[in-house]
């Protein structure tokens, strides 16, 4: 390894650290210059290791609509030609169509990307050996867990100052939108934050996305990154939350974070991803983890076109392998990804999803109106922080008629009740009155008493 490599291997996690807080670490950046066939698809050890090379026997994504909202996708990458069928820019400082990469951390749209959809790519050199890929895909480069879906790039400035002032309140639910309005069937967020909180501006979006049948899965974040407990948009109900497993398949130390809103977890540590321009990079983090499981959720809205997407979700964390302790727990959520399984198996068909519903969660906390979601803002908010604000409180209402009358009823009880009490005591004082022997006599407990005079017996 040269200095040069050293260097850049060790500066990497500066340079690639997750937007919105860190919901990605790298761990290096290896640039390869040109792809080696069998190098860089064998590093893909999560093909196998998660089942999805058995899977795709069943499917392999066609005709789905992956809507990567992230720092925008090079398109053009050898891995992607034919992949990124459409984008938007949300941001207000890329491209119109999504494809530029933007941000505080530009190339992990296309680290996302590649591993979600990738296609691989004919070698240059005819000597090449070919590798392992399911038919269609090129035999160099890599292979994506759902190689026939189409990706739709949206790209949102995240990670440092929008030069556009558009703030993550503005674009986060715009972006969200957009990929719903535009045919997407799984929606990947591989953005994170420090805080469970969300901003009540991105509640009518999803839960938009809720009505229109729309998976979306999202990253757990990483401890490193800061993020010790799971960050929005992971938090919000009904959200397929992704943690993160090291090389060993166990909960990563790292490259992951806990809470009681995981889902599923999936490979997060020794990673490869492609970069804009054509390169690769090694990395780690629920950002790699997450495409991995939507990709699998693509999968299986392929095989099943009218499946719900609560029972999509529902399959994926059914057929998941229980670890950690029994049952759901906050590090694993129902278990280590299976997509072997998720596309085989016989599952039972879910009753709700099991990941809870943000309509159920605005009507009990935000008391709002579900029948009309609110529209997407139209003026662009000037911000230059780009870190997730707190949460707004819901403005409170006016009490209604009911709850003026139950509160005049329950004033006037009280006040009944205390005149029967003080008439009960008058009574009382006046049958003491007449007999001194009442006023001293003790109620019968029915346990008599003894006393011990310290003798022996």
């Amino acid at each position: 390894m040269t200095r040069a490599t050293a260097r850049l291997r060790r500066t990497a996690s500066a340079l690639l650290a997750m937007t919105l807080a860190g919901a990605s670490l790298v761990t290096g950046l290896a640039v390869a210059p040109a792809a080696q066939a069998d190098a860089d698809r064998d590093k893909q050890y999560w093909l196998a290791e998660s089942g999805i090379t058995k899977a795709w026997e069943v499917s392999k994504g066609a005709g789905v609509k992956v809507a990567v909202i992230d720092s925008g996708v090079d398109g053009q990458h050898p891995d992607l030609k034919g992949a990124v069928t459409g984008g938007f820019d949300a941001s207000g400082a890329g491209n119109p169509d999504g494809q530029k990469s933007i941000g505080g951390k530009p190339e992990h749209g296309t680290l996302v990307a590649t591993m979600l959809a990738g296609r691989g790519h004919q070698p240059a050199s005819s000597t090449a050996s070919p590798s392992p890929a399911p038919s269609g895909a090129g035999p160099d480069g890599m292979v994506g867990v759902a190689p026939e879906a189409q990706i739709l790039s949206v790209s949102t400035w995240l990670g440092s100052a929008n030069p556009a002032g558009k703030s993550d309140q503005d674009q986060i639910p715009e972006a969200v939108r957009w990929a719903v309005d535009n045919g997407a069937k799984v929606i990947n967020i591989s953005l994170g934050s420090t805080t469970p909180q969300w901003p009540q501006s991105w509640d009518a979006a999803f839960l938009y996305a809720e009505q229109k049948d729309v998976v979306i899965v999202a990253a757990a974040g990483n401890r490193v990154g800061g993020n010790i407990q799971v960050g929005a948009p992971a938090t919000i109900p009904g959200v397929l939350t992704v943690a993160g497993l090291d090389r060993k398949g166990v909960a990563s130390v790292d490259s992951s974070s806990q809470g009681i809103s995981i889902g599923v977890a999936a490979p997060a540590e020794n990673l490869l991803g492609g970069l804009p321009g054509g390169g690769y990079a090694e990395w780690a983090g629920t950002s790699g983890a997450t495409p991995i499981v939507a990709g699998v959720a693509a999968l299986i809205r392929s095989k099943w076109p009218e499946m719900s997407a609560k029972q999509v979700i529902n399959r994926i964390v059914t057929t998941a392998k229980d670890a950690g302790a029994p049952g759901k727990d906050p590090l694993y959520g129902f278990g280590v990804l299976n997509a072997e399984a998720a596309l085989k198996d016989s599952v039972p068909e879910a009753g709700s999803n099991p990941l809870g519903s943000i309509s159920d969660w605005i009507r009990v906390h935000r008391r709002g109106n579900l029948s009309t979601p609110a529209p997407v803002p139209t003026t662009d908010i000037p911000s230059a922080v780009p870190t997730l604000p707190e949460a707004t409180v819901p403005a409170a209402e006016a009490p209604s008629q009911r709850d003026t009358a139950f509160g005049a009823a329950v004033v006037i009880g009280f006040a009944v009740l205390f005149v029967v009490i003080i008439a009960a005591a008058a009574l009382q004082l006046r049958r003491a009155a007449r007999n001194p022997r009442l006023a001293h006599e003790e109620p019968d407990t029915g346990v008599l008493d003894t006393v011990d005079s310290g003798g022996k017996t």
